[in-house]
C-alpha cells in the first residue's frame, strides 16, 4: 500500500469519525433542536443574556421557510465546491501539460543528439 493511499484512508476515517461520533455519543440530546447552526445558537445565547438587544441590521432577503433556506445554503455550498474543483483541476492540468512539454523537449533533444527518428530517416 502506497503512502498516499494510507494518508487517504486515515483522512477518510477521520471524516467518518467526525460525522458519526456526535450521533453515537448522543451529543445534543438534551436540546430541543440538537444540531442547529451557529447562527441559531448565537441568537439564543444573546436573547438569554440581553433580552432587549436590538440587531444592527436586518437581512436583505428572508426565505419563506427553513427548507428553502437549507436549499439555498446547499446551492451555495455546491457552487463553491464546483469553483474550487474547477480551479484545482485547471492547476493540475496545466502542471501536467507543462511536465509533458518538458518531457517532449528533453526527449527531442536526446533523440536529436543520438540521430534522427525512424520516420525522419525515410
Amino acid at each position: 500500500m502506497s503512502r498516499n493511499t494510507k494518508i487517504n484512508l486515515v483522512l477518510l476515517l477521520a471524516v467518518a469519525a467526525l460525522a458519526v461520533l456526535p450521533l453515537a455519543l448522543g451529543l445534543g440530546d438534551h436540546k430541543k433542536e440538537p444540531f442547529t447552526g451557529a447562527d441559531g445558537e448565537a441568537e439564543t445565547a444573546i436573547t438569554e443574556l440581553k433580552p432587549d438587544y436590538e440587531p444592527w441590521f436586518s437581512p436583505l432577503y428572508e426565505p419563506p421557510s427553513g427548507e428553502i433556506e437549507s436549499a439555498l445554503f446547499s446551492l451555495q455550498a455546491a457552487l463553491g465546491a464546483g469553483v474550487l474543483a474547477y480551479y484545482f483541476g485547471l492547476r493540475r492540468g496545466r502542471r501536467q501539460g507543462e511536465q509533458r512539454a518538458l518531457e517532449r523537449e528533453t526527449g527531442g533533444a536526446l533523440t536529436g543528439a543520438a540521430g534522427k527518428s525512424a520516420a525522419e530517416r525515410d
